[in-house]
């Protein structure tokens, strides 16, 4: 059964017309409709996508249990990945679908948060002061669930909120209702996680809310949430997060479009764009992206580690993605991936579901994220009759705050302290330097993919980059260079396997004299060996973008630490020699060190928030590979020129 038309007077008469999707994609005045037999798999190489036909061809709904496939830690539900396989694909105009969808309120009893607001908010305070607070990582996504009973058929209470969703809710990247027969899937999800098309692999990072109401929102307050630190570090934290990724699935990483103002009908959040050319097949894709930062948090692995240890249960299909997988015209492979939140799933019972999350940082308060979570929540409760419709429901606003020129400049001001390296097109070959083509480096990754970034950036200088897991063994002698990575953790540990396993590897390259660069944990673990222990700070640095003074040149550089080693001096002897420190003047923080083979930086010159960082990672690089004939060492004078020169 296909059309529409058939399809709802099936579900009138009581009787379940097969698996199907209704999907809006974006602002489409017209609806897909998706039919077919569904199928489980047990991973995202098994999703089927045959060869040889146009056009979409597997719907999928994955949920966040399949992050184990990349070997991290979740509350394993058992929650299936199922797959409508794409048979049916029609087009239905918007207006004849509207009149044709259901007209009525849904009728719900008993809802409410399956985690009281108080109880939230003390999980909240423990991941600030445990997680944040003892460096597990820079933010941190904690979901709580909002659950009812539907009183109608729950496919009819489905197809009914879909209308309501159609009609009052603006800005959507997708509305939908998906159907399984096992389960049924409404919403309206505001992200993009990946897409691809043309080969041209696409994210959308969104972060920060501003919520509002009527049809003509306060704009002087949409300007203070334009300027609040705590909404401006959130949004670049995801933009670094998903950069990341892009690093990954695109093979000239990713370039970065934006700020954009997401409009919604009580909300609207900050967003970039990422864009990259990649070859890799989708499922690849869709795999190397689990998942969204916007839902986890970062680093992604100890985010899922931190994730599991605070939530009591799984997330099921929150923080998921509905991916649709298959071919343009030319045979080339295509996929459109939103992010399943703002998202109710009903069972066959009528029991509902909407998980809501709000993003922890350092800034967070317990109340701010209490109320987080109700606002994102009110879109789809109201569709679903758990809320009130706000009085403007179905009218559009008198004017797109964007629109505002106050705006519009508050949005393109948060592109000014960002690294132009993510920002602009370079011609291939632009920033290469002549003495680094060529040059072997091994990066060891401390569990943050940072390390991607960081692999870009030295491809871009001409070096050949290989990345390799700190727990991965294999040879280091072949390499002109070291580095050792960032990566979540207290550096003094004792216990750590990973701490242990990086300070022996650093041990032995100072012993062997082999050139080695360490940045941010690296950096914290060799300070420790050259006597120089790090201490927690007071307030953690974690996104935070700070102008410091490193061997001479003023540079701005973006931290990601709650550690930090400190010193008295501007020089230290140590058993590898004489080794110059570049501190903080106040607090004798250790931003950088260098000595004869080996350089440390404690912020990350590969962030989005390090304009600076490309000529102070050159710079470092010319320090510990100097042309042929020039002594390790003496690549700099012991200051540098304010422009790196």
């Amino acid at each position: 059964m296909t059309h529409l038309h058939d399809l709802l007077a099936a579900v009138s008469r009581g009787t379940d017309p097969g698996p199907f999707a209704l999907v809006r994609r974006a602002d489409a005045d017209q609806l897909e409709l998706f039919t077919g037999a569904t199928r489980t798999v047990d991973r995202l190489a098994d999703i089927p996508l045959p060869e040889g036909v146009s056009g979409p061809r597997t719907l999928a709904l994955v949920p966040y249990r399949q992050i184990t496939e990349r070997g991290f830690a979740c509350v394993d539900d058992g929650t299936p990945l199922e797959c409508l396989l794409v048979t049916g694909h029609e087009r239905v105009d918007l207006a004849e679908a509207l009149a044709a969808l259901p007209d009525r309120p849904v009728r719900t009893t008993d809802a409410a948060f399956d985690i009281g607001d108080d109880e939230y908010a003390a999980t909240v305070g423990r991941v600030l002061a445990d997680e944040i607070g003892h460096g597990e990582g820079a933010n941190f996504v904690i979901h709580r669930t909002l659950t009812a009973t539907v009183q109608d058929p729950p496919l009819a209470a489905a197809l009914a909120a879909l209308r309501r969703l159609l009609v009052n809710e603006r800005g959507a990247y997708w509305t939908f209702v998906v159907h399984t027969g096992t389960r049924t899937l409404v919403g309206a999800s505001p992200e993009r996680h990946v897409s691809v098309d043309d080969g041209l692999v696409m994210m959308n990072p969104i972060s920060g809310t501003f919520r509002h109401t009527g049809t003509t929102p306060d704009h002087d307050a949409l300007l203070r949430f334009l300027a609040d630190p705590k909404e401006v570090e959130e949004l670049y934290m995801v933009l670094d997060e998903e950069l990341k990724m892009m690093a990954t699935v695109a093979e000239h990483g990713g370039q970065v479009v934006g700020p954009y103002l997401k409009e919604m009908s009580h909300l609207a959040h900050t967003e970039y764009l990422l864009a990259g050319r990649g070859t890799r097949d989708v499922r690849e894709v869709l795999r190397e992206t689990m998942f969204a930062p916007t839902v986890t948090g970062s680093p992604m692995e100890n985010a899922c580690r931190v994730i599991a240890r605070h939530e009591r249960t799984g997330r099921r299909y929150y923080a998921g993605v509905l991916a649709l997988l298959g071919h343009d015209d030319a045979g080339r492979q295509t996929l459109d991936a939103p992010i399943l939140i703002r998202t109710a799933e009903i069972s066959p019972t009528g029991a509902l579901r909407v998980p809501v999350g709000a993003t922890l940082v350092r800034h967070s308060t317990a109340a701010g994220e209490v109320a987080e979570t109700h606002a994102k929540a009110a879109a789809v409760l109201a569709a679903l009759g758990l809320g009130p419709q706000a009085a403007t429901a179905g009218r559009e606003p008198t004017a797109r705050l964007a629109d505002d020129p106050r705006v519009r400049a508050a949005l393109a001001a948060r592109n000014a302290p960002l690294a132009r390296f993510w920002l602009d097109q370079r011609a291939p070959g632009a920033a290469e330097r002549r003495e680094l083509v060529g040059r072997r480096v091994l990066i060891v990754d401390g569990e943050d993919t940072f390390t991607g970034m960081l692999a870009h950036q030295l491809r871009a200088l001409g070096l050949t980059v290989t990345l390799r897991p700190w727990h991965t063994p294999g040879t280091i002698r072949a390499y002109d260079l070291v580095l050792v990575g960032p990566g979540p953790g207290d550096p003094g540990s004792a216990t750590d396997p990973k701490m242990a396993a990086l300070r022996a590897l650093l041990t032995d390259l100072l012993a062997h004299g082999q050139p080695t660069l360490a940045v941010c944990l690296g950096h914290q673990l060799l300070a420790g060996l050259l006597g120089l222990p790090a201490h927690r700070r007071d307030a953690p640095y974690q996104g935070l973008q700070r102008q410091i003074r490193i061997f001479g040149a003023p540079r701005r550089v973006g931290f990601y630490a709650t550690f930090t080693a400190r010193a008295d001096a501007d020089r230290l002897d140590t058993a590898y020699g004489p080794v110059e420190l570049a501190r903080d003047e106040d607090d004798g923080a250790v931003h950088a060190l260098r000595g004869r083979g080996f350089a440390g930086m404690q912020f990350h010159p590969e962030s989005v928030l390090s304009p600076d960082g490309l000529t102070v990672l050159a710079d470092l690089l010319g320090w510990l590979l100097p042309p042929a004939g020039t002594p390790v060492g003496s690549g700099l004078t012991g200051t540098t020129t304010a422009d790196g020169a």
